[in-house]
C-alpha cells in the first residue's frame, strides 16, 4: 500500500484482511465492505499445495480456495455489483484470474469434484479443477447477469513465478527459480489483469477469455453451459448448508445472497 500510494498520491486506499479458505471471513469481510460502492471485482487468489489440505468447511484447499471461496465472496457482493452503475456510472464487472491449466482436466468430473481425502491427489489436477472452474464461473456469471449490466470474463496471467507460487514445496521452488528468466514479471504478469477490469468496450470483454491483453480460444469444456450451469448449482448447495439465504434478482436465474 505504501509503495502504490507513492507511485499514486492522488489515490485512496484500503486493506481488508480476507481469508478465502474460510467462509467465516469473508462473510466478515463483506460485512466490513457493506457500504463502499464496488464496481469492479478481481478474483486472483491461488495456490497449489502439494498434499491434499481442507479448508474450514472441510472442502479440498485448491478449489476451496479458487472457486468455492470466490464463488461466495462475488455473491454477497453482488448486490453492491448491480447497483454501481447507478451510483456510478459504470457498468459492474467481474474478472476470474484463470490459467492456461483450465486446459486440464477435460472435462470436470463431478463425481471427483471437489477431491476427497479417499482420492488420489494430484496437485496440478486440483489446481487444472480451480482454474476450469474460473472459466466456468466467468461464463455463467455473464450469462445470469449480463441483462442487469454486469460484465464477467477470464483470463491466463502468464507464467508468473515471482510471486513465490511453490513456496509450499522446495521442489516446485528450485523449478519456478531454474525457469524463471523465461517468466513474466509482476507487472508483466499483472497485464491482462489491468486490461480486463479497465477496458471501456465491455462488449469485447463479455464471456470472453484473455491472455497477452487479447481474447484467446478456451477450452469445449470451459465453454460448455450445462457443465457452468451445474457447477453453479454445485456452489449454491455447498452455501446454503452455511445456512446463507439465496433470494431471487430481477433475472429468474439469478440468485443473490441476503
Amino acid at each position: 500500500m505504501r509503495r502504490c500510494k507513492a507511485l499514486h498520491s492522488q489515490s485512496e486506499l484500503a486493506f481488508f484482511p480476507l481469508d478465502l479458505a474460510s467462509a467465516d471471513s469473508i462473510k466478515h469481510f463483506c460485512n466490513e465492505v457493506k457500504d463502499e460502492t464496488i464496481d469492479t471485482l478481481i478474483c486472483n487468489a491461488g495456490l497449489v499445495p502439494t498434499s491434499y489440505q481442507e479448508t474450514q468447511e472441510g472442502l479440498e484447499m485448491t478449489v476451496g480456495v479458487c472457486h468455492f471461496g470466490h464463488f461466495l465472496l462475488t455473491q454477497l457482493l453482488l448486490p453492491q455489483l448491480l447497483q454501481a452503475q447507478e451510483l456510478t456510472g459504470k457498468a459492474p464487472r467481474v474478472v476470474m484470474v484463470s490459467s492456461e491449466s483450465h486446459r486440464m482436466p477435460l472435462k470436470l468430473n463431478f463425481n471427483k469434484f471437489p477431491l476427497k481425502k479417499t482420492d488420489t491427489f494430484f496437485p496440478f489436477m486440483a489446481y487444472g479443477q480451480a482454474k476450469l472452474c474460473n472459466a466456468l464461473f466467468a461464463n455463467e456469471l455473464q450469462r445470469r447477469y449480463q441483462d442487469q449490466g454486469l460484465t464477467a470474463c477470464s483470463l491466463h496471467p502468464g507464467a508468473l513465478i515471482t510471486t513465490s507460487f511453490g513456496r509450499d514445496s522446495g521442489f516446485l521452488s528450485l523449478l519456478f527459480k531454474v525457469v524463471s528468466p523465461l517468466t513474466k514479471n509482476p507487472n508483466q504478469g499483472a497485464a491482462t489483469t489491468v486490461y480486463c477490469a479497465s477496458h471501456e468496450n465491455t462488449a469485447e470483454l463479455a464471456g470472453k477469455y484473455f491472455s497477452h491483453c487479447k481474447p484467446v480460444r478456451s477450452t469445449k469444456e470451459a465453454n460448455n453451459p450445462e457443465t457452468a450451469r451445474k457447477l453453479w448449482e454445485v456452489s449454491e448447495e455447498w452455501m446454503k448448508g452455511l445456512n446463507i439465504s439465496a433470494v431471487q434478482t430481477e433475472n429468474e436465474d439469478a440468485v443473490e445472497c441476503a
